[in-house]
């Protein structure tokens, strides 16, 4: 039987996604219209075409596949040294991601940098306060930002002299790759631009280095100011290039997902004052006058974590994600061969009727323990499933939920009129011209 999907074009089905919206917007259609399994014309494919499915039930049967399709992910690999960490093979990838885990998802860590996390919130947050009902404020240029010296803090410690240079070095790099993928328009010669992605690149590199030979050398000052992710790798025995490479990757990913999926949480409680207000309520009750959360205060935020990842399931920071079949399967009734590019639609996911009823309604109290305990495990999944899920879910959760609770201690946001936001495709799921929003300040209680 055959998967049932649109008729091939002969542009390699580019019209399409562009006419679409993106990528992204795509899915939905397709979903919509042929039923949970679809197959479609995927630029950068090894075949031109891809699956994509959009029923979590079925999502299990490739929850374990460990390999990432090269070609789409090829845009990424200058990034790299060793090879592009976002395609490694399985049996190197299996180790090097454990030892991630040990880092990211464990609260000793997380704990330890809380501090640093919380006083570059509340420096946004003293930004913003001198901007206060006079300007709006672009909140996913300022919150990526955050996120990215966020970072940059956690993956180098407290050893770089220059982390403002450490951040428009990442910027000046990120913005010339995904100008390239996406054939966005920048100022300037190519050459240009080119060249100063190159010495970004290299003094991103130098810094690593600088950082990875103080930890080799036993380094000075205290354990807390000391990257737990270097200092891990370096006690692991991976060699600088690698340490240089996991740095790079780490700030990949963390980047601009942070930042998105808090700009996308403001913009809907900008939307929705009763919740907002439920959200002000809690963080009045937990934290008193208190201006910023405790690491402990975090878990005793539950309705601004439900807020939290309900807008992840509205807009999922990565909208989709992609494996290749290492051998035949059977999805739906159909037979996929091995070598097949598998297609996660995480947007298409999130917004499937049969496990979200009413799926465009903003509800937080879809996240109650009772009502999660009822859905596939898999009806859910902003940062990704199986083993190339991110490893850096929950550092990424605990700077989310202190941004926001830092954000909405202290301000109301209320949408610009006539201001537009519009989602798109740029590597995360983007507003295309930013979330304007106008913060003023807010009386506790």
């Amino acid at each position: 039987m055959d998967i049932p999907g649109p008729a091939p074009q002969e542009d390699g089905g580019l019209g399409a996604i562009a006419a679409a919206g993106g990528l992204h917007t795509y899915q939905l259609r397709l979903h919509a219209e042929y039923g949970p399994v679809v197959r479609f014309q995927l630029p950068g494919a090894e075949t031109g075409t891809a699956v994509s499915v959009s029923d979590p039930v079925l999502l299990e049967a490739t929850a374990g596949t460990d390999k990432r399709p090269e070609r789409l992910f090829a845009f990424l690999a200058p990034l790299f040294e060793t090879g592009n960490l976002q395609v490694m093979p399985a049996g190197e990838h299996g180790p090097w991601r454990r030892l991630l885990l040990s880092v990211l998802a464990g609260r000793p860590s997380h704990e330890r940098h809380f501090a640093q996390f919380t006083a570059l919130a509340t420096a946004l947050a003293g930004r913003w306060a001198e901007r206060a009902g006079r300007e709006p404020v672009e909140l996913q240029k300022d919150l990526t930002a955050l996120s990215l010296r966020m970072i940059c803090a956690y993956a180098l410690g407290g050893e770089v002299a220059d982390p403002d240079r450490v951040v428009t070095a990442f910027e000046d790099v990120l913005t010339e790759h995904l100008g390239r993928l996406y054939h966005l328009p920048a100022a300037g010669p190519e050459e240009e631009r080119a060249e100063r992605a190159r010495q970004a690149l290299a003094h991103l590199r130098t810094t690593v280095d600088r950082v990875v030979a103080a930890h080799r050398s036993g380094g000075r000052g205290p354990r807390a100011d000391r990257s737990d992710l270097i200092g891990a790798l370096v006690e692991a025995g991976e060699r600088p290039a690698r340490i240089r490479d996991t740095v790079m990757v780490a700030m990949l990913a963390a980047h601009h997902t942070t930042g998105v999926a808090v700009s996308w949480t403001l913009h809907l409680l900008g939307r929705h004052p009763e919740a907002a207000g439920r959200v002000a309520d809690e963080l009045d009750r937990v934290l008193g006058e208190r201006a910023a959360p405790a690491y402990a205060d975090l878990r005793r935020l539950t309705y601004l974590t439900m807020v939290l990842k309900e807008t992840m399931r509205l807009y999922p920071p990565g909208p989709y994600g992609a494996r290749e079949t290492t051998g035949p399967l059977v999805l739906g009734g159909y037979d996929i061969p091995a070598g097949t590019t598998v297609f996660y639609p995480f947007w298409a996911v999130h917004m499937n009727p049969d496990h979200w009823p009413e799926p465009e309604r903003f509800r937080p109290e879809r996240f109650t323990p009772e009502e999660e305990a009822g859905r596939h495990r898999l009806a859910y999944v902003p940062f990704g499933i199986g083993p190339r899920s991110c490893e850096g879910a929950g550092l990424a959760m605990v700077t989310a939920e202190l941004v926001l609770a830092v954000l909405l201690k202290r301000f109301r946001f209320r949408p610009v009129p006539g201001h537009e936001v519009t989602p798109v495709e740029r590597f995360v799921l983007w507003a295309a011209d930013d979330i304007r929003m106008t913060v003023t300040p807010r009386t506790p209680g």
